[in-house]
């Protein structure tokens, strides 16, 4: 009777695992790394979670492997949890985003830094999901330190005419460049879009972004020769932009811009941008 049961619930469990859909299975892992930082170290978290070819922004663009390699053992704990998340159609790339927290003396100390970061995540051959970019801002301490995970905001669909996003993103660098950058997100971002500046908590909305933009008064510039990396209907791209401000500060760095196809449109869901100090 006792050996039934156990083996129930062994199967159960199994049941419970295949269950689970592509986009449960990526955010498991995000919880499951950031577990890792608490239990054995940043370093070691890092290394076990990334793909070989990823790249994380420190605040530069570095590979990540050579990055975490050279870093020595620290007491200091990153902390942080997904709150949104979402996935390609056919499951191999998708992306996590929500808050951090920097603790310099470890899980006992009071944390003295915050922000949210942007994970990109693909699936390997094995099945596993591995991140391929890692990149945050920072900002000051939020109200509450949301773990909640909001359901994406628009469904996935297949690419059935394969179309592609690169071809639709440099329209939007096309307009930036000729017209204005509000014109640009005017036209391509989706009314949903997270978008998410160095100093600020994220900027959740296309009413918001583009009220941001006009208040900022800057001139933005972003490098147009771009790569993609994409699966089905999402797709990625990261590049340097520079930007001067209406008192003629100079500000450069690195953007990543998440772009999906909703409704047999490529739109921008997600965008993010890191200045690199000066040196």
């Amino acid at each position: 009777m006792g050996k039934t049961f156990i083996g129930l619930l062994v199967l159960l469990a199994a049941i419970s695992v295949s269950a689970q859909t592509d986009l449960q299975k990526m955010v498991a892992t995000e919880n499951a790394f950031a577990a890792m930082a608490a239990e054995k170290g940043t370093k070691a978290a890092f290394l076990a979670n990334m793909a070989d070819d990823a790249v994380v922004f420190v605040p530069d663009k570095a590979k990540a492997k050579e990055y975490w390699s050279g870093r020595g053992e620290s007491r200091s704990l990153l902390s942080w949890a997904p709150n949104y998340a979402d996935l390609s159609s056919n499951g191999l790339l998708g992306y996590t985003t929500g808050n951090w927290e920097f603790s310099a003396k470890g899980k006992d100390d009071a944390p003295s830094a915050f922000g949210d970061f942007v994970t990109l995540w693909q699936r390997n051959s094995n099945g596993e999901y591995k991140f391929v970019v890692d990149i945050g801002t920072s900002h000051d301490k939020p109200a509450s330190y949301s773990t909640q995970l909001t359901p994406p905001a628009y469904s996935s669909h297949s690419n059935e005419k394969n179309s592609s996003a690169a071809d639709t993103a440099n329209s939007f660098f096309e307009t930036a460049a000729k017209l204005s950058l509000v014109k640009a997100y005017e036209t391509f971002a989706a009314p949903e879009i997270r978008s998410y500046r160095e100093g600020l908590p994220p900027v959740l909305g296309k009413k918001k972004l583009l009220s941001y933009i006009k208040n900022a008064d800057a001139r933005t510039t972003m490098t147009k020769r771009t790569v993609f990396f994409g699966s089905a209907d999402i797709a990625y791209v990261t590049n340097t932009y520079s930007q001067t401000t209406k008192d003629k500060n100079l500000e450069k760095g690195n953007f990543m811009q998440i772009w999906k196809l909703i409704n047999g449109r490529w739109q921008i869901v997600l965008d993010i941008f890191k200045p690199v100090p000066a040196k």
